[in-house]
């Protein structure tokens, strides 16, 4: 999704690239794992920067390599 020339990822997006799950992703979102969302669309869904998406992956490999 672009919004202002600047593209974002959704949710589902951002779990397929982390290669996790939705319920993992909210769990770790809410045991402070990772920042949330800065932006949210009309619906209050979330929506992330590549930046943001490139951070949560991060955050997923050294999990994952640590289990």
């Amino acid at each position: 999704m672009k919004i202002e020339t600047k593209k974002y990822y959704r949710t589902a997006e951002v779990c397929q690239a982390a290669g996790i799950s939705k319920p993992t992703f909210f769990r770790w979102l809410r045991e402070g794992t990772f920042l949330d969302a800065k932006r949210r669309d009309m619906r209050g869904w979330r929506l992330f920067t590549r930046e943001e998406l490139d951070s949560i992956v991060v955050q997923a490999n050294r999990i994952n390599e640590g289990e």
